[in-house]
């Protein structure tokens, strides 16, 4: 990207809510207008040539970056200067699947231990009870685990909406804005429930016209396709149990309008191509072909149960593919053929999934659950340190169509993840890349994302996390407690 595009902003202001507090001025950080981030242990570029440096630099302006090199050149000054001969820095983690309001729901006692459907029909009722205030809070707490974690980049895929709920995406949103997160909210929907044959229950469905027109409001009001942009929209009917094909078809359309993105569930479990067969007749791969979702506009999460021919159809068209390891383990199933997909063609990126069936947002752990799930299924050698990495980030902006993350290079933005060294967790670690994956995951140092420092010193700097912590636990006791404990 050329220094001659502005720093991305926001299309419209954040819109005002009732269950928005007041942010606290003391937890607020000041964008610099350029940063110098220099003599870092270890910095990894994933550039073109994979080059790192001991004792190297970054040097961006306006959140873009202008020189990443072995040693700073003399005079070379910045507003913000940042000192780390004890890290190993690497490009900020890109997280491609997620569902940020099942945050309020982890280690659920009553679907501990369930498949998938069987874990979709007992939480859909306890999800019933979501209002924008709990999915602000659930927001916000998992983009703060993510970014704890060095995540600069999430999308999310939000598909329930229960009765007179309709504003749950702007929650989001107005979430990402407020803790400085880069984001990439997916506008998800389901419309077939349980009477007319779809698996969840009928009071979280909608109207597909209600739907469509939604979706489209949600683009025009947040959508930024700029270089470099904090926000941009896509759109994600949830799975071929929960929608209908019309509905497949007719957003497939409106996205092509509008020129976003598309996401969808596919291939997850045995139970779903079951139910594919006897509903459509077709396996999940051609319902998602003849609904025109099979193209490089696609990305799908977990594509775990794909034959040969289909791994070489999703190929050829280039659709991404949002890896979820330690989910599909969580839930028994089964392991995604990852290194077909990429050799294929498909771009891989990596997905924290719901913090329901993870139980967690943390995308170290999951670069190292690929990693180590990768050796499990095909050996020792099938999975490199550096290519978990690049799943984690130039494999999910990938996924999320963006050629302006991913990489510590110029012209790309800055995000920028730094792990202090001298924590225990890598003492006698021999090589401090390696380490980073093989030795058990821990909390970012400092985080960087587009330019600003969002958590210094392991301490998220944009958001007081404390009260929000409070609330969100009140919250999840709510929904725990089931509809009588509502206020």
């Amino acid at each position: 990207m050329s220094a001659r595009h502005p720093r991305s902003r926001s299309h419209n202001p954040a819109p005002q809510h009732p269950w928005r507090r007041p942010p606290d001025p003391t937890a607020r950080t000041v964008t610099p207008r350029s940063l110098l981030i220099r003599d870092v242990g270890l910095l990894v570029t994933l550039d073109g040539r994979d080059r790192r440096f001991a004792g190297g630099y970054l040097y961006a302006v306006d959140g873009e970056i202008r020189a990443v090199g072995a040693r700073v050149p003399p005079g070379l000054r910045a507003d913000r200067t940042i000192r780390a001969p004890f890290a190993v820095a690497v490009p900020g983690l890109v997280n491609t699947h997620h569902h940020l309001c099942q945050t309020l729901t982890r280690a659920h006692p009553r679907a501990a231990d369930a498949k998938l459907f069987d874990w979709l029909t007992t939480l859909y009722p306890v999800w019933a009870g979501l209002d924008e205030e709990a999915v602000h809070l659930a927001a916000l707490v998992g983009m703060a685990e993510m970014m704890l974690s060095g995540c600069t980049t999430s999308s999310d895929h939000h598909y329930l909406f229960p009765r007179g709920q309709t504003r749950l995406i702007d929650a989001e949103i107005a979430a990402a804005r407020e803790i400085g997160i880069r984001f990439h909210a997916t506008r998800g929907s389901m419309s077939v429930g349980r009477s007319a044959g779809g698996l969840p229950p009928d009071s979280v469905v909608q109207d597909e016209d209600e739907i469509l027109a939604d979706s489209e409001r949600v683009i025009r009001a947040y959508h930024d396709p700029r270089p470099g942009a904090m926000l941009r929209v896509g759109l994600a009917p949830c799975s071929p149990f929960s929608v209908s094909a019309r509905l497949m078809r007719e957003t497939a359309a409106l996205a092509e309008r509008h020129g976003v993105r598309l996401h969808t569930h596919l291939a997850e479990t045995l139970d779903e191509e079951a139910y594919c067969l006897r509903r459509f007749r077709r396996r999940p791969v051609q319902f998602l072909a003849d609904a025109g979702w099979l193209d490089d506009r696609v990305w799908v999460a977990h594509g775990v149960h794909f034959s040969a021919p289909e791994i070489r159809r999703l190929g050829r068209a280039r659709v991404g593919v949002a890896h979820c390891p330690t989910s599909n383990m969580r839930l028994g199933s089964g392991v995604a053929p990852v290194h077909a997909l990429a050799r294929a063609g498909c771009p891989i990126g990596l997905g924290v999934d719901g913090s329901a069936s993870n139980d967690g947002s943390h995308m170290l752990a999951e670069a190292r659950q690929a990693l180590l799930l990768g050796r499990v299924a095909r050996g020792p050698e099938a999975v490199k340190v550096a290519e978990a990495l690049r799943m984690a980030t130039l494999g999910g902006a990938a996924c999320l169509g963006r050629d302006d993350i991913g990489s510590l290079a110029v012209g790309r933005r800055a995000d920028v993840a730094l792990f202090d060294l001298r924590d225990p967790t890598y003492s006698g670690a021999g090589d401090p890349l390696l380490g980073l994956l093989l030795c058990a995951p821990t909390r970012v140092h400092t985080l960087v994302v587009d330019g600003r420092p969002v958590i210094e010193a392991g301490e998220l700097r944009t958001l007081a996390l404390e009260p929000v912590l409070k609330r969100h636990r009140a919250t999840a006791a709510r929904l725990l407690a089931g509809p009588k404990a509502k206020r």
